[in-house]
């Protein structure tokens, strides 16, 4: 792994590759000359070995959702590599890897055409280089399957038989790029290419990491901010064998010993008694009465549209309000870090989402500089937006500093639970009008929600409509054809840490919104589904805010859903159909039909899930259909699980005990339909079928039992039977 600019071209000069090519800001290639030698590395991201192996340098975080072996095959398609050789190889955060950060669902896009201009440069050299070597024609030699051909003779040189007069050569600025019609790997169905690894247990996480002399702590934070310690018995957790060292850190108190077990017992000996939380401390009762009034406040309005002259005037309004609770990560890995802080250097082993900020507040926190701070990612065991804060790395640190030796620090899943950053609280409050022939004519959404406070907003900032736009996803960005729209937002403070989670905004928006959708055909007296498709009609291409939306793609995905899950045919008695749709960002677009049932108890069965989606191009369909998976377990959770609330300024639940998640019995049958698409890249699939699950169980719900779910989670007791 590669810690700086000089380390890289030292390392390439070193093991004689023979050019060194890289990005800048915009994407254009740069060369910067090395010597001829054993290795042909044209790029960051491209390494061919004399033996004729391939190694592909990865520069986003793998936490499952399978981007390693995407981004494998846009690289490998355009360099036409045997996949039977391909290696892998981790960036690490450098001045050359200056933007190595996994969110936001951009992988996908991000990479698609800086990898495949990577491949193509590549490809172009090594044919060259084979043609100069025949002595014939450049047109007359192609790329395939690791080694080019002269076409005319079918004479053929393995990649590694070209390293050395590749290498020699100018780099192309602007390398032709493969035709569609042409991919091979591209669009084909893929195992994950470090699958055995990872089900073998070969594969290295975070919580995995192991250094000689490496020592284990466990951290005793503060329940609430400003919480000061009023005993602990210290006597008692040094008595613990294997116990080390208690240090106390500007983040709480660590205990530092020879094993995890033996820190954590330590911990539990030292039972530290905190402050009790002053008067008014946070509680997310409360909160949710402030979020509630906030929500029938005018707010800042995100988008508005007026309706033509010829519309006519509201005659019967109806309004609802929806509540989002507190959720937490809890991915299956908590949050770890192995640090080891030797002087102004320090040497890191984490799984994280954010390696180059991390980088740069590790070295904030120990007073030197990023180059000096090794920063070595590992597989995550679950990101979400959680491991986009880095907290736990300052922690491990600091931890390291202060036991003068490296140390892992390994978060308890009560640490997790409670002192995670979470996904915020909102209220939604809606209305729709009709006139006087019944006809939908009006919308009206009020988002009242938080600013993430993990990092702090820029004062500069201007507070304008856009602005506002991105705090509220799903919101302002309603596609349907109303021809009177108005969204808002309103801020509510909110001091408990909060920030990015699967989805981030979107969640709570499209629940709200499509549920009040299905309440508004319910009173229209329309099928719901088909009554979507009616506001989908008009103008295909739409500007919703600073989002442009095709309704053409949602109608598709609509039609879909509808034929392929027998939409309208019976279900037996205490069942129900519910559908939702959602265009993320104008990119990706998904509809599910939920099949689900009620029992006497109220208890939910999500039984089938037919989904559709258009994202674009598709690199692997396996990813695809993994993603809309992992979505709707997800949303099942969120739908039918746990919910964090908060007493006192501190967070009551702990565990899966408290904050459940669905476990294998509750997964449905699932049916994923990958619509062909006309886009010319591939759009997000990590976060895009988060949000349309949750409101297609809600309106199932409703069919089955003719109760409408307006607060999350979905409690038995409101549905059981009387």
């Amino acid at each position: 792994m590669i810690a700086s600019r000089r380390a890289f071209l030292k390392t390439a000069v070193l093991g004689s590759a023979s050019l060194v090519i890289g990005f800048d800001g915009s994407g254009l290639l740069y060369a910067v000359e090395a010597k001829p030698g054993t290795q042909f590395q044209p790029n960051n991201w491209v390494r061919i070995d004399l033996d004729g192996s391939v190694t592909l340098t990865i520069g986003k975080s793998e936490m499952g959702q399978g981007v390693r072996t995407s981004l494998a095959m846009i690289l490998a398609e355009e360099l036409e590599a045997d996949w039977t050789r391909i290696k892998l190889a981790q960036a690490s955060p450098s001045a050359v890897f200056d933007d190595l950060g996994t969110g936001g669902s951009d992988s996908m896009r991000d990479g698609w055409r800086t990898l495949r201009k990577a491949g193509a440069a590549a490809r172009e050299m090594l044919a060259t280089a084979a043609a100069a070597r025949w002595k014939v024609d450049r047109a007359s030699c192609a790329a395939s399957n690791g080694a080019i051909v002269h076409l005319p003779t079918n004479r053929r040189f393995d990649y590694g038989a070209l390293v050395t007069d590749a290498g020699k050569l100018p780099l192309p600025k602007e390398p032709s790029l493969k035709n569609a019609a042409d991919f091979k790997i591209v669009g084909q169905r893929t195992p994950r290419i470090d699958g055995r690894d990872i089900v073998s247990g070969k594969a290295l996480y975070g919580i995995d990491a192991k250094i000689p002399g490496m020592l284990h702590a466990s951290l005793e934070r503060p329940p609430f901010e400003g919480a000061k310690p009023k005993r602990m018995q210290e006597e008692k957790a040094r008595a613990i064998r294997g116990v080390r060292t208690i240090a106390k850190t500007s983040r709480g108190i660590a205990v530092v010993g020879d094993t995890t077990w033996a820190a954590i017992k330590g911990r539990t000996a030292l039972a530290v008694e905190w402050d009790d939380p002053p008067a008014g401390a946070f509680d997310s009762e409360a909160h949710e009465k402030l979020l509630e009034a906030a929500s029938r406040e005018r707010g800042f309005i995100t988008r508005t549209e007026k309706p033509p002259p010829a519309t006519g005037a509201v005659a019967k309004t109806i309004e609802a309000t929806y509540h989002y609770p507190f959720y937490a990560h809890a991915p299956v890995e908590t949050m770890n870090c192995v640090a080891d802080v030797r002087g102004d250097r320090c040497t890191i082993w984490v799984g994280t989402q954010a390696p180059n900020k991390l980088q740069k507040q590790v070295a904030e926190l120990l007073h030197t500089t990023p180059e000096k701070v090794e920063v070595n990612l590992t597989l995550i065991g679950g990101g979400f937006g959680r491991r986009l804060a880095v907290e736990y790395a300052l922690e491990a640190a600091e931890i390291s500093r202060v036991a003068k030796a490296p140390v892992q620090l390994l978060w308890s899943r009560p640490d997790d639970m409670k002192h995670g950053h979470f996904q915020a609280a909102s209220v939604h409050h809606l209305a729709g009008g009709f006139d006087a022939q019944g006809a939908p004519i009006s919308w009206r959404h009020t988002k009242a929600g938080s600013f993430h406070n993990i990092s702090p907003l820029d004062p500069k900032e201007v507070h304008d409509a856009a602005w506002y736009q991105d705090w509220s996803w799903g919101t302002y960005d309603v596609p349907y054809a109303f021809p009177d729209i108005e969204t808002a937002y309103v801020t509510v403070d909110l001091p408990v840490k909060h920030g990015p989670w699967r989805a981030v905004f979107a969640p709570s928006s499209v629940f709200a919104r499509e549920a009040f959708i299905d309440e508004m055909a319910h009173v229209h007296g329309t099928d719901p589904l088909a009554f979507r498709l009616d506001l989908l009609r008009g103008a295909d291409i739409v500007k919703a805010g600073t989002t442009t939306i095709d309704r053409r793609r949602l109608r598709r995905v609509l039609e879909v859903v509808r034929d392929k899950s027998s939409w309208g045919s019976p279900l037996p008695q205490g069942h129900g159909r519910g559908v939702a749709c959602n265009a993320y960002f104008g990119h990706t677009y998904i509809a599910y039909v939920v099949d689900l049932g009620v029992d006497h108890d109220g208890k939910v069965r999500v039984e089938r899930v037919v989904a559709a989606v258009d994202c674009g191009i598709v690199v692997n369909p396996i990813g695809v259909e993994q993603q809309i998976e992992g979505g709707i377990i997800w949303g099942i959770s969120s739908a039918l699980g746990g919910e964090i609330t908060f007493r006192g300024g501190v967070a009551q639940q702990g565990t899966y005990a408290d904050f459940a998640v669905a476990r294998m019995r509750d997964t449905p049958a699932v049916e994923v339909h990958i619509l062909p698409s006309d886009a010319s890249e591939p759009f997000g699939m990590g976060e895009p079928p988060v949000p349309p699950i949750v409101p297609a169980i809600t309106n199932a719900v409703f069919a089955a039992t003719g109760k409408r779910i307006r607060r999350l989670p979905i409690r038995p007791e409101e549905l059981k039977a009387v």
